[in-house]
């Protein structure tokens, strides 16, 4: 095996966290993925759309997280052993996103991913970095930093950060 070759093919792929949201496999560059975390105890946040399903305590820092299903509009449901939280970097704000499962690490050779159609199972090109092939089916590669506007994150950054103080002051308030 020729050693220039292997630094070649490594240089022309992408790292991708691999999960599954309904029946589709979708995929987020590794660099955006701060870590993988199994469901917990979400506080709600009023007045906020039904995808944001609230904020959780991440050994101290305050992570809005959005439920993948509800944004897409795809049928809800329970959640299971398999469902986990990713806490992604989003437009430079840590925000978790549930999805169904996370399946693995995948290394990507950039000349399977094409570029993608106008609309992909309900969802708009402008979601989408590309579609991933894979000997065994195709991933879609999702641009993390579009899921949610700028406006959006500060705005749940803000109602996350009110409600978490109001909390806290209540639990102050208690001891």
């Amino acid at each position: 095996m020729d050693l220039h070759q292997t630094d070649e093919n490594i240089s022309n792929s992408i790292q991708v966290v691999s999960f599954t949201v309904g029946r589709e496999s979708y995929g987020v560059h590794i660099e955006k993925v701060q870590e993988i975390i199994r469901m917990t105890e979400i506080t709600h946040l009023p007045q906020t759309e039904n995808y944001i399903k609230g904020i959780i305590n991440l050994r101290g820092n305050i992570i809005p997280i959005i439920d993948m299903r509800m944004k897409f509009n795809m049928e809800t449901r329970d959640y299971s052993e398999l469902t986990r939280v990713i806490v992604v970097n989003m437009n430079e704000k840590l925000v978790g996103i549930v999805v169904d499962s996370v399946s693995k690490v995948l290394e990507l050779p950039e000349k399977e991913i094409e570029d993608p159609p106008d609309i992909v199972h309900g969802l708009s090109k402008e979601y989408i970095d590309g579609i991933g092939k894979l000997k065994e089916a195709m991933i879609i590669l999702l641009k993390i930093d579009k899921v949610l506007t700028a406006q959006e994150i500060d705005m749940l950054s803000e109602k996350a950060e009110k409600t978490a103080k109001k909390k806290k002051l209540k639990k102050e308030e208690i001891n």
